[in-house]
This record gives C-alpha cells, sequence and structure tokens, in this order.
C-alpha cells in the first residue's frame, strides 16, 4: 500500500475571489505552495455562476506576452475577440488556444444574444508558459470544436483530451512543450489510473470529490492535488466526479509574472508594460475599451 506522503507532493485550496462585476473566481495556480506544474503557470476556474437576464462576463482588451491562454467551458458560452481580428465564440466542449508569443491582446464576454436571455457560465482559464525559443514567436489563435477532441470511455469513466497524449489518444491541438490537459468525469465506484508518462502531473477537482484507491484521504471540489513524480496514482470517486488533470514537463529556467505577463526577462516584462500603457499593442477588433496597465500591481514573482 503506497503512503500518501510518499505520492502526493501538495494540496492546494482554493478561494473564491472576484473577478470582475461580482464574478466569482478559484485560483489554483499560482501559490505558494506551488508556482507551476509543468508549464501550466495560472489556473482559474470561473463560477459556476449564473448570469442573470441582463448580466454578463465583460473581461476587457488587456494584453500578454510569452505564455497561452486555453479557455475551456463546462457551461455557458463566451465570445473571443483578439488583436489578429479573431472573432470567436466557444462553447461546452470546445477550445480556444491564443498563444500570446511576442504579444497579442483580447477580450472575452458573454454574447449579447445571451444577455437577453440569462445564462450559467463555468469553466477554466489557464496560462501555459511558453519555452524560451517560443516566447517571442508570433502570436497565433486556434479554435478547436468538441467532435474535434478524442474522448476515452471506459468502466465508469470518460476523459475529453483537451491537449497531448493520454490513453492512448492524441490531440489535434499543436503544442509547443510536452504537457498533457484533459477533462474527466468519473461515475461512482470509478477508478482512474494516472500515467506515469510526464514529469509533473496534477489534478484539480471541479465537482464532487476523489480519493486515492489506496488509502482514506479524500479530496474535494476546488483542490489541486500535486503529485510526485513517478508515483503510482489510482484516483477513484464514491459518487460523480469532474476533475481536470494536467502537467507536463518541467520548462528550462525561471519565469517571471506580472499582471498578465510572463517572460524568462524580467527586463522584457517592462518592455510589454511600457508598449501597453503607451498603447503599443494592435487593438482588438470591434473594441473600443481596454484594461489599463495596474499603476500598483502584483510584483514579479521568479518562478524556479
Amino acid at each position: 500500500m503506497n503512503d500518501p506522503e510518499n505520492i502526493v507532493e501538495t494540496v492546494i485550496d482554493t478561494r473564491a475571489r472576484d473577478l470582475v462585476d461580482g464574478f466569482k473566481v478559484r485560483r489554483a495556480l499560482p501559490s505558494r505552495q506551488r508556482r507551476m506544474v509543468g508549464p501550466f503557470i495560472f489556473l482559474d476556474q470561473m463560477g459556476p455562476e449564473l448570469l442573470r437576464e441582463g448580466r454578463g462576463l465583460d473581461v476587457a482588451p488587456h494584453p500578454h506576452i510569452g505564455l497561452a491562454t486555453v479557455t475551456y467551458l463546462f457551461a455557458g458560452e463566451l465570445l473571443h475577440r483578439d488583436s489578429l481580428g479573431s472573432v470567436q465564440p466557444i462553447r461546452p466542449g470546445e477550445v480556444n488556444w491564443m498563444t500570446a508569443g511576442r504579444g497579442i491582446a483580447h477580450s472575452e464576454r458573454t454574447p449579447q444574444e445571451m444577455r437577453a436571455v440569462g445564462s450559467d457560465l463555468f469553466g477554466i482559464q489557464s496560462w501555459v508558459a511558453l519555452p524560451t525559443q517560443y516566447e517571442e514567436t508570433d502570436p497565433t489563435f486556434v479554435h478547436h470544436d468538441a467532435s474535434e477532441l478524442p474522448i476515452v470511455e471506459d468502466h465508469g469513466k470518460r476523459v475529453r483530451l483537451i491537449c497531448g497524449s493520454l490513453y492512448g489518444a492524441r490531440s489535434p491541438v499543436r503544442l509547443l512543450s510536452d504537457m498533457f490537459y484533459a477533462e474527466v468525469i468519473l461515475e461512482g465506484n470509478a477508478r482512474l489510473q494516472v500515467p506515469i508518462d510526464y514529469e509533473e502531473r496534477a489534478a484539480y477537482v471541479v465537482e464532487g470529490s476523489i480519493g486515492l484507491a489506496t488509502e482514506g484521504e479524500t479530496f474535494h471540489a476546488g483542490q489541486l492535488i500535486v503529485f510526485k513524480p513517478a508515483s503510482e496514482i489510482i484516483l477513484n470517486a464514491s459518487g460523480q466526479a469532474r476533475l481536470m488533470l494536467l502537467g507536463g514537463e518541467p520548462l528550462e529556467g525561471r519565469r517571471h509574472i506580472w499582471w498578465n505577463f510572463v517572460s524568462s526577462s524580467p527586463e522584457r516584462i517592462e518592455q510589454a508594460k511600457d508598449d501597453w500603457k503607451s498603447g503599443r499593442f494592435s487593438p482588438v477588433v470591434d473594441e473600443t475599451e481596454f484594461i489599463p496597465l495596474p499603476e500598483t500591481g502584483p510584483v514579479v514573482v521568479r518562478y524556479p
């Protein structure tokens, strides 16, 4: 029998906080306990939130460098616009993957037609830091419909592979580093073995609760469980549960983060701050407002 202290590195408890206009998010990464898991440097749970008639989520245009943003929804709909001219709605089971590279600006908003009737919104927003050689790559945006993402089903478990390779399936999402990301739904008494193919692995519990098949410890919604490298992990669920599996190989060197900017160079972040403040980012299509650079924002955090 495995000792949980030998297979679980840390457990991160998230807390609800306001994003905009009272809309709640739960932040799992970065945290004091763990700054990154593989290339994942940011992980927010959005909602679940009931957007009543006339109300919507409005994240006005803002900039990014040195990362890829990954939006994945369980319920609701968002409209993505960016400075490349992309205009793309995203719905449950689909993926929006935006590689910022040397710089991009975008917005995410509830579509006007959904504001008229009200809707739920529930999903995960994550950032993937880019390898050093790709930090200044040209920005890109790609969308994949739910039908394009592989689904693996077996004995009470359903895995939708967002990116990378797992359980014999491969996602069509083009990657710049070795990583994986998947949505998992477990029925009661189902068991899930977490592959040991990647050095860094974690599970974020979205709904319900999960346990380690060899131990009595239970993990609940809003917790990120980071596993130790090469440890054999089998998860189980007493009732239906939803979780995200994520991880990959650690990136080379440190990463610095300030507001929406990620880079291996603090000087590059300073340049991006000045570029946004001075209006040197390309504008977002069909948008007139923007989020100003924070005058007193988070300090640069060094991620080993």
